[in-house]
């Protein structure tokens, strides 16, 4: 009896673990293929583009999260390289994407949501109220494994910031095409969000944008 009395507790643990893991983490999410054609003409787009910091309560579709990503550090080559340069093509920086059923990380090569947590973090990636209404929330974050120089050389921090700018202005870009609102911060609380992301030491925060349609 005593036997079959801990077998019982045992598994009744296992249950318990494992509901809790699937809490902590939302399903992943296999975009679909991006639409790579259509859109406003460049110059169009140029003369559009601007930072907007109200946002209506409409979700983006997948399909235009889908081209969100892809406009702003998808691959588009056979070789693996992206929609925007980085130095030495180290492709260093990931997108962290909060949605508001949890938080992800762009896979570019499978075009795919990886999950990191779940829970509304929108609010977290900003020290302002409107991060949180946005319908989403891009993070930028670089990986300094990936770099080839040390974190504090100055031409390293010179080359992250370039790379993580030329991937926030395709996505502006890509808003200003399709009559999305924008705007990118460097007001994140990175502590506390990295804490929350679960980032390694040698991951860094560098900006975030927020995303969603514009406030009628």
């Amino acid at each position: 009896m005593l036997r079959k009395a801990l077998l019982f507790v045992i598994c009744a643990v296992i249950v318990v673990f494992a509901a809790t893991t699937a809490a902590q983490s939302p399903a992943p999410i296999k975009l679909p293929a991006p639409k790579m054609d259509g859109g406003k003409p460049l110059m169009d787009v140029l003369k559009a583009r601007q930072s907007a910091r109200e946002f209506g309560d409409e979700k983006l579709s997948r399909q235009t999260l889908s081209n969100l990503l892809w406009a702003a550090w998808g691959v588009n080559r056979p070789d693996g390289r992206r929609t925007a340069p980085s130095a030495s093509n180290k492709q260093e920086v990931d997108i962290y994407v909060t949605l508001p059923e949890g938080a992800y990380v762009y896979d570019a090569k499978a075009h795919a949501l990886n999950p990191v947590v779940a829970g509304d973090l929108r609010g977290g990636t900003g020290t302002q109220p409107f991060p949180a209404t946005a319908a989403l929330n891009l993070v930028y974050v670089a990986d300094m494994a990936k770099a080839g120089r040390p974190a504090t050389d100055p031409q390293q921090q010179l080359n992250v910031g370039a790379d993580v700018g030329f991937i926030a202005e395709n996505a502006y870009l890509f808003c200003a095409s399709e009559g999305l609102a924008t705007v990118v911060r460097a007001s994140v609380p990175k502590p506390e969000l990295a804490k929350q992301l679960k980032l390694r030491a040698d991951q860094q925060i560098v900006l975030a944008q927020s995303v969603g349609y514009p406030k009628k």
